[in-house]
């Protein structure tokens, strides 16, 4: 990577294209290190940050782990639920039947056929539950998709994909509180430091500070893992 004169820029200027220079370097390394033979999955959540990728471009490159009404356009290798009433909406799908869904015991939905349980029951949320399986799959690197942590228009507003449908929350209602998530989240990476975690984010996204100190997690934009894998 050329060398450039900063000199030539204001201090605002500099500072956007230091950050560039420094992402593409991370991209680079990312696509320098890959190796063919390694094993790859795709943890995805359904935070808004994922609305560019075409998740069906995954399932020739690697295992993918999806949560709660992913499974309405899309069907990934593990779909994970733990909420009582998106487990009844996928059974009334019976999209069990076909695909494997995993959740945690409970009495409500106890005589449903067809289903994977979690034993003992982490007792978590959706999305760090589907991280945590994927990683005792024992993958070489995991991209994280769609966790995104805060809520829209400064973290005040609910961020999901799914907002105004049936068995979420409203857009214009406040934003879930993430301290769970985090802390699941964190968990999990810390608990595998042999596994390469790389989180996918939208330019302006969070990152907070409890992930940034993970030296086996790295942080890219949707761009730059679409240009990874070659994805349009």
């Amino acid at each position: 990577m050329a060398k450039i004169d900063k000199s030539q820029y204001t201090k605002t200027e500099w500072k956007i294209i230091r950050e560039k220079r420094r992402q593409e370097k991370r991209v680079n390394a990312l696509i320098e290190s890959s190796n063919p033979n390694e094993k790859i999955a795709f943890v995805i959540g359904n935070g808004t940050s994922r609305k560019p990728i075409n998740l069906e471009d995954l399932h020739s490159i690697g295992k993918t782990y999806a949560c709660n009404a992913v499974y309405r356009t899309f069907s990934p290798d593990y779909l994970i639920a733990v909420d009582v009433k998106m487990i009844l909406e996928i059974n009334k799908a019976g999209y069990q039947h076909k695909n494997a869904v995993w959740t945690n015991p409970n009495k409500s939905y106890a005589k449903i056929q067809n289903l994977n349980y979690f034993q003992p029951s982490k007792g978590w949320s959706s999305g760090p539950t589907a991280l945590w399986l994927a990683s005792e799959h024992s993958y070489d690197k995991i991209y994280i998709l769609g966790f995104d942590f805060r809520g829209l228009n400064e973290g005040k507003m609910f961020n999901n994909i799914y907002a105004d449908t049936a068995n979420y929350k409203k857009s214009t209602d406040s934003a879930t509180f993430f301290g769970n998530w985090m802390r699941q989240t964190t968990n999990v990476i810390k608990s595998n430091p042999d596994i390469e975690y790389v989180r996918v984010i939208a330019p302006d996204n969070y990152c907070p500070e409890e992930l940034n100190k993970f030296d086996n997690l790295k942080t890219i934009t949707v761009e730059d893992f679409k240009e990874i894998f070659n994805i349009l």
